[in-house]
């Protein structure tokens, strides 16, 4: 029997249930993992508020490290005994133990704990693609990324600033935008108080930035599309404050030649080649320093409830990670 946080309806983090559950067969392409560390995510919480409908009864949580216990018959990258980190589906990470397709299995290299691993998976895949993929910065660009000091923004304006870039970065509060000049912006916007769009135009003399991250969602949006330069790209990653309602292409897109996507890792990782090459950069990142990586809070699988309540609440800056 192990413990697995279940939802058997969708809601706040309330519907939050724990329950021992047995462990189901090993495929023979499986692997069974004992989790040591869970990477807490936003998605988290689209998953369990239904705003990413999921099958009901379902696990929840994509990122966690741990130790390979058993491997399937046909499993040959993977050994028992060896330390690994998964991000990605199937969904049900918040588990002691559960089994996992073995090809989606990365080795953590020596240098990298498994709490570091678990913390970073997702958020540093998410900046990876968003830095090279989804939108190629060069060195010099001046990028716009909405709440910085979070999860994924740590780590994206480190990243970013490696690269040469100037970063506009937005915060909510006064602490945070402490945390967000320390990992490299050039320019930090409390919008709480402060209108975002005005200062970005006067920091870029009327032009505009080519790209705009957002993570935040509906609140931002329209800004955000008013600090764009002609035919830049407007980068819609999350909605933390609620989705993107309502998009006019005629009003939105169509005056200054806009392009508006909306990525999802899984498009940028579909094979294991892929995925390797995206993690090795994370984690060279991180080994080279050019990333920083500090562990907001441990939160215990028992309270999951008061770690969601956090991560709703903009309580967390920066990665959290929940131990079993």
């Amino acid at each position: 029997m192990t413990r697995v946080v279940i939802i058997k309806k969708t809601g706040g983090p309330e519907v939050l249930e724990i329950e021992k559950v047995k462990i189901g067969s090993l495929g023979p392409n499986d692997a069974l993992i004992e989790t040591k560390a869970i990477g807490l995510n936003y998605i988290d919480t689209y998953h369990r508020s239904g705003l990413y409908p999921l099958p009901l009864p379902t696990g929840i949580g994509i990122e966690a490290a741990g130790v390979v216990k058993k491997i399937g018959l046909k499993v040959k990258d993977i050994s028992v005994g060896d330390k690994v980190v998964y991000g990605g589906l199937p969904i049900g990470a918040y588990a002691d133990e559960r089994i996992f397709p073995a090809e989606k299995l990365v080795k953590l290299p020596d240098g990298i704990s498994m709490d570091i691993a678990a913390s970073i998976m997702t958020k540093g895949l998410t900046t990876y693609y968003l830095l090279y993929k989804t939108f190629p910065v060069k060195s010099h660009d001046t990028i716009l990324f909405h709440a910085a000091a979070g999860g994924v923004g740590q780590i994206f304006c480190q990243w970013a600033k490696s690269l040469g870039c100037k970063i506009i970065g937005t915060v909510g509060s006064d602490e945070k935008a402490k945390i967000a000049k320390k990992n490299g912006c050039d320019l930090v916007i409390n919008y709480s108080k402060e209108n975002f769009k005005e200062k970005v135009m006067n920091f870029t003399n009327g032009i505009g930035v080519p790209v705009v991250y957002d993570g935040v969602g509906e609140k931002t949006f329209e800004d955000s599309i008013a600090c764009l330069k002609n035919t830049g790209m407007m980068v819609s990653f999350g909605n933390a404050s609620g989705a993107i309602k309502n998009i006019d292409v005629k009003k939105h897109i169509q005056p200054k030649s806009l392009f508006f996507t909306r990525p999802t890792g899984g498009h940028y990782f579909s094979t294991k080649q892929l995925l390797n090459e995206a993690v090795d950069k994370v984690f060279e990142q991180i080994k080279f320093g050019k990333v920083k990586v500090e562990i907001f809070k441990k939160y215990k699988l028992d309270d999951v409830v008061q770690a969601h309540i956090d991560l709703e609440s903009r309580k967390t800056i920066g990665p959290s990670i929940i131990i079993p």
